[in-house]
């Protein structure tokens, strides 16, 4: 089966189903016509020769850290809804947190025209990742950064940690923060600053012993609250930097008989599906992952359609939810 093939049994022209197979004008009858005959078929067209023709091979390379997160999943879904009604295909690379291994994926994405355009869900971002972003010759969005001279989504984390973190002060003697290393600025430097500033706006003074950095699963969540419960015995919220960590503490004040929230209060960011199903339920922060990759995609794809080299930026917004876990 060839594209002659398919034009013999349309009955039409080998040019128009060239036409239709890259995006040219079609009549909506034979469009209709073509169609049938490609899905009764099975017929694929050839991707090299579509490159060949067109230049494109309708591949975006989406570059994520780690492929067991919810907020990630999110993200995703929202891409790949965009691009396939949009007739793309992503091309996914998961980096496990491996700066080194992002590095390689941003140069394999960038040579040779294996893709149209690159999403890099970005954390910590290096030298090495500016100096990629400033020779980059495809179109890229970054997500969850805020980046200078380069198109991004991403969220308002320093106001949706500011906002909780003064929700619960009003409740809040001694107040601690379990976060993730500053590198990574969105979560880990604004939404600790956030936290700071409730606090200092509210003229609570947080210890330096009560903040402490751990990673983003639910064992360094738990083993980060037993530590705060070393250090500051009397501790009676503990703002979290993700609904994960959020869990591990959680567990932990249940292990030594703390009662959450009647004895310490507990919030997250992210409101992940467990923090309505966990006992308590969690307060936490709404933030819009799936719109994130949505709108990221759109971004991309505007830019490859009209060939716009314009930066664009894009700050989401955040809804916070008070719930069982805050007094």
């Amino acid at each position: 089966m060839d594209i002659n093939e398919i034009a013999r049994r349309a009955g039409v022209s080998r040019a128009t189903v060239s036409r239709y197979l890259n995006d040219g004008y079609v009549s909506q009858e034979k469009r209709r016509l073509i169609q049938r005959i490609i899905e009764e078929t099975g017929y694929v067209p050839s991707q090299n020769a579509q490159h060949l023709r067109t230049g494109k091979t309708h591949l975006i390379g989406v570059i994520i850290p780690k492929i067991n997160s919810q907020s990630v999943s999110r993200m995703v879904a929202g891409i790949t809804d965009t691009l396939a009604a949009n007739r793309y295909h992503m091309v996914l690379a998961n980096t496990n947190n491996d700066a080194s291994l992002e590095i390689d994926y941003l140069n394999i994405f960038c040579g040779r025209h294996h893709v149209d355009g690159i999403i890099l869900m970005a954390t910590v971002l290096t030298e090495v990742h500016r100096h990629i972003f400033e020779n980059v010759s495809i179109p890229m969005v970054v997500i969850g950064q805020k980046v200078e001279g380069c198109s991004c989504v991403y969220h308002d984390d320093y106001g949706a940690v500011r906002d909780m973190t003064s929700l619960v002060l009003p409740q809040a003697h001694t107040p601690a923060y379990l976060g993730v290393l500053e590198e990574d600025v969105a979560v880990g430097h604004l939404r600790h600053q956030g936290f700071l500033d409730a606090c200092d706006t509210a003229g609570i003074e947080v210890r330096p012993e009560a903040q402490l950095v751990v990673g983003f699963d639910a064992d360094s969540g738990f083993f980060g609250a037993e530590e705060i419960l070393t250090r500051v015995p009397d501790v009676d919220t503990i703002v979290c930097a993700t609904d994960t960590i959020a869990f591990g503490a959680m567990m932990c004040m249940r292990e030594f008989g703390r009662r959450v929230p009647e004895d310490v209060q507990i919030t997250g960011v992210g409101d992940s599906l467990l923090s309505r199903i966990v006992h308590p339920s969690l307060s936490t922060v709404h933030l819009t992952y799936k719109t994130c990759g949505i709108e990221a995609a759109r971004l991309l794809l505007s830019q490859l359609d009209a060939g716009d080299k314009g930066i664009s930026q894009i700050k989401l917004g955040y809804q916070v939810y008070g719930r069982n876990s805050i007094r």
